[in-house]
């Protein structure tokens, strides 16, 4: 008989990063405000580790 892991159940992705840590914003330049890119930062609500966070 084979013996059985027993798996941790994976911890609740963060809603506002969907678990990868990171969110962008819209980069706008100029007087008329035209979009050129985005930019990548830190997820504040779990401050990167992707994990929901606990109250």
């Amino acid at each position: 008989m084979a013996t059985r892991k027993a798996t941790t159940p994976e911890p609740p992705k963060c809603p506002t990063c969907k678990g990868t840590g990171e969110v962008s914003r819209t980069v706008r330049v100029g007087r008329k405000r035209r979009t050129v890119g985005q930019q990548t930062g830190l997820c504040l609500t779990c401050l990167g580790s992707g994990e929901a966070p606990t109250d």
